[in-house]
C-alpha cells in the first residue's frame, strides 16, 4: 500500500505545483507592489488621517488647493503639447525609416530618461539669464533674452524643459501604434476615391486616437510627478504640489505638517489611479483593434 501511495501523493503534489505555477511566477511582481505600492499607499492613509479630516482639509484649501491647480494646469499643457509633436516627429522619422528611424528611437529611449537637476543645469546653463545662448543672442543681435517676456524660471519654461524627456516619451509610445497602421488601408481607401485628408480624418485618425490618448495620459502623470527639475529651476515661483509636499515633510512650512504632505501624496496617489485606469482601459482596446 505504501508503495502504491507515493506515486499518487507525488502526482498529486506535481499537480498542485503546475496548478500554482502561474501565481508562483508572478509572486516577485506581487512582493514588489506590496513593499513598493500598497505598504506606502496604506502607510500614507494613515498618515493623512491620523488627525481626522484636518489634514486632508488643508491639503484641498488655501495655498494646497492652488498648488493642486498649479499641477494640473502644468501637466495638461505638457500632455496636450507632448502628445502633439511627438506624434508628428514619429510619424516624421517612421515615413523616413532606416537609419534615421533607429538613431530617433534609441535617442528617445535615453533622452525620455533624461531629467531632474542634470536637466535643469542643462537648461539654466544653456537659455537661462547667464546662459551661454542667452549671451551669444544679446552679442550678434543685441536681444536681451533675460529681460523679454520668456523666463526659464516661469511656467512657461518649466513646460519647455519638461517637453524636453516628455516628447521623446510620446515618440516611443506612439510608434508601435503608428506602425500598426497598415499601407493596404491608405491604398485601400484612395481606391475607393478618398482624399488623403479624407482617409486620416475616417481611417487613421480613429484608430490613432486611443493610443495617442493613452499617450496623453502618460505624459500627464510623468508631469504630475516630476519633482526635482522642478524644484531646480522654479523653486517656489510656480506652485506645485510636489514642492508643497517636499516643503510640508522638511519644515519650511510650518513645524509638524507630516499629515499635511501624507494627504497632498494621496491626492496625487488617486489622481494618478485615475489616470492609469483610463489609461489601461484605452490601451486593451488599441491593442485589440490593431491586431
Amino acid at each position: 500500500m505504501t508503495t502504491a501511495a507515493t506515486p499518487v501523493r507525488a502526482r498529486s503534489f506535481w499537480g498542485r505545483a503546475r496548478r500554482c505555477g502561474p501565481w508562483l511566477s508572478v509572486a516577485p511582481f506581487l512582493l514588489i507592489m506590496l513593499i513598493g505600492l500598497i505598504l506606502p499607499t496604506v502607510a500614507l492613509g494613515f498618515g493623512a488621517f491620523g488627525n481626522g479630516t484636518s489634514d486632508v482639509e488643508a491639503a484641498l484649501g488655501g495655498g494646497y488647493r492652488q498648488a493642486l491647480w498649479g499641477s494640473l494646469k502644468l501637466s495638461v499643457v505638457c500632455a496636450v503639447l507632448g502628445a502633439v509633436c511627438g506624434l508628428l516627429l514619429a510619424r516624421a522619422v517612421l515615413a523616413g525609416g532606416g537609419l534615421l528611424r533607429r538613431l530617433v528611437l534609441t535617442a528617445s529611449g535615453v533622452l525620455a530618461n533624461f531629467g531632474g537637476v542634470p536637466l535643469a543645469f542643462m537648461f539654466i546653463a544653456t537659455i537661462g539669464n547667464a546662459g551661454i545662448v542667452t549671451a551669444l543672442i544679446r552679442d550678434w543681435t543685441g536681444f536681451d533674452l533675460a529681460n523679454s517676456t520668456f523666463s526659464l524660471y516661469q511656467f512657461g519654461g518649466l513646460v519647455l524643459v519638461y517637453l524636453y524627456f516628455l516628447v521623446p516619451l510620446m515618440v516611443i509610445v506612439i510608434a508601435p501604434a503608428l506602425d500598426g497602421v497598415r499601407a493596404e488601408w491608405s491604398e485601400a481607401a484612395a481606391n475607393l476615391g478618398a482624399t488623403p485628408g479624407q482617409y486620416w480624418r475616417l481611417v487613421a485618425g480613429p484608430l490613432l486616437a486611443p493610443p495617442v490618448m493613452a499617450g496623453a495620459l502618460l505624459l500627464f502623470c510623468g508631469s504630475l510627478s516630476a519633482f526635482a527639475t522642478a524644484q531646480a529651476m522654479v523653486g517656489g515661483t510656480v506652485p506645485l504640489v510636489t514642492l508643497q509636499i517636499a516643503n510640508a515633510l522638511s519644515g519650511n512650512v510650518s513645524a509638524d505638517h507630516e499629515g499635511v504632505g501624507a494627504a497632498l501624496a494621496l491626492e496625487m496617489i488617486v489622481l494618478v489611479s485615475i489616470v492609469m485606469a483610463v489609461y489601461w482601459t484605452i490601451e486593451r482596446r488599441t491593442a485589440r483593434w490593431l491586431r
